[in-house]
């Protein structure tokens, strides 16, 4: 099949920009050139000439000889702005920014209907794992029952140093921001929004459901204790950092938060700044994607690789919100979870749905039992109060008609 050129307008030039623009001439496969790349800095010094920059969003959204719009940029409304001018002016787009495409998914499909142009966003969950194409088209007419794993390669790489060279939680921090893991501002990263809003993009592909970021818990690794850390030591587990959405009961449920694994489970050997995605299906069981989740170069390998894609007029189908099945989103589940606190806390088994015991020492507290989500998401914001999932998830339905819990 003949592929076409592609003329491409750039907004952004920071890590994964340059990564794209690397990649770009590295690679002889795609007909494709970057023609303008619009930036904010007029002061900032650049690897490239002056002329192929420009201030002006419209030399790249008004020239007709671009054909595709590249957004990397961090503002997400104003990078909706331009996603949506680029569509209306008839333009393809491929963009990895995450929270614009978590917080305006369903407009964006509707868009895409509206103006017949694609965009593609694969680099916008997992870096480099090609986990958004494996659901549009080999899981297409399977059952998924979940998606799950570890969505942060900046919060992976924090807990793999912590847990491996006994660093503090600062320096590890500093260690991913100064590798261009983290941000300068880390709190999209260690307080879980960013792999909840990667988790709102896959749950669209999984289950064909559009569903609001602000509706699924995020609960972050900043809690974490040196008390935390010595429990999981003393009990052959790790900490990982996981966002997870399945199907139980007619209903999708969804959140991020950190969780004891153990040693010998398949996550735990996901170190630094590697990804993984845990696909289970009805036919194909379960199968699993790692691969690095941070950093210039993998994402812009997958954003070259949504540009590809753009030379065969590759777009997504939605498949999963096209065959209508359109299960509605809870949060009416019970996880199991242990709660680390000082001791005089006013946490009391009563806080537990399921109580199951709780031990202290050396001026710490445990507790253990099965809880709420919405009860999960308030413990998480008691101050020196540390929340993180059980090592094996009890998962229950609550059936509020019944009144009753039904164990999985």
């Amino acid at each position: 099949m003949e592929h076409k050129k592609l003329k491409l307008g750039l907004f952004g030039f920071g890590c994964v920009g340059q990564g794209l623009y690397h990649v770009l001439n590295e690679t002889h496969g795609i007909k494709a050139e970057i023609k303008k790349i619009c930036v904010k800095n007029r002061d900032k010094q650049r690897i490239l000439s002056n002329d192929i920059f420009t201030f002006d969003k419209n030399e790249i959204l008004s020239d007709p000889e671009i054909n595709v719009v590249v957004e990397l940029i961090d503002d997400p409304n104003a990078a909706f702005e331009i996603v949506t001018d680029a569509l209306k002016n008839g333009k393809h787009v491929v963009t990895a920014n995450k929270r614009m495409i978590a917080e305006h998914l369903e407009e964006l499909y509707h868009l895409q209907q509206k103006y017949d142009r694609s965009v593609l966003y694969e680099g916008a969950v997992c870096g480099s794992i090609p986990i958004l194409r494996n659901l549009e088209e080999y899981y297409d007419n399977d059952l998924i029952t979940s998606i799950e794993g570890i969505f942060n390669g900046s919060t992976n790489y924090i807990l793999t140093k912590v847990f491996e060279e006994k660093k503090s939680y600062l320096e590890a921090l500093k260690g991913a921001q100064d590798l261009g893991f983290a941000e300068s501002n880390p709190a999209l990263d260690v307080e879980a929004f960013d792999p909840k809003f990667k988790l709102t993009i896959a749950i669209a592909h999984s289950f064909g459901v559009f569903i609001k970021p602000e509706d699924i818990i995020n609960i972050g690794i900043q809690k974490i204790s040196p008390v935390d850390l010595k429990y999981a030591r003393e009990n052959n587990l790790t900490i990982k950092l996981v966002a997870r959405a399945y199907k139980r009961d007619g209903k999708i449920l969804a959140w991020v938060a950190p969780q004891f694994i153990p040693a010998d489970h398949m996550l735990a050997s996901v170190r630094n700044e590697y990804n993984a995605v845990l696909v289970e299906g009805a036919f194909a069981e379960k199968q699993v994607f790692i691969g690095k989740g941070a950093g210039g170069y993998p994402t812009g390998s997958a954003v070259l690789s949504d540009i590809s894609a753009l030379a065969y007029d590759y777009r997504y189908e939605y498949k999963k919100f096209a065959q209508g099945e359109g299960l509605p989103f809870s949060n009416e589940a019970l996880v199991d979870v242990v709660v680390s606190f000082s001791q005089g806390s006013l946490i009391s088994p009563k806080d537990f749905e399921n109580f199951k015991g709780g031990y202290q020492g050396n001026g710490h507290q445990y507790m253990t039992g099965s809880v709420k989500l919405e009860k999960l998401k308030a413990l998480s914001e008691w101050d020196d109060v540390s929340v993180i999932l059980a090592p094996e998830l009890n998962l229950v339905s609550l059936d509020k008609s019944k009144k009753e819990l039904r164990y999985a």
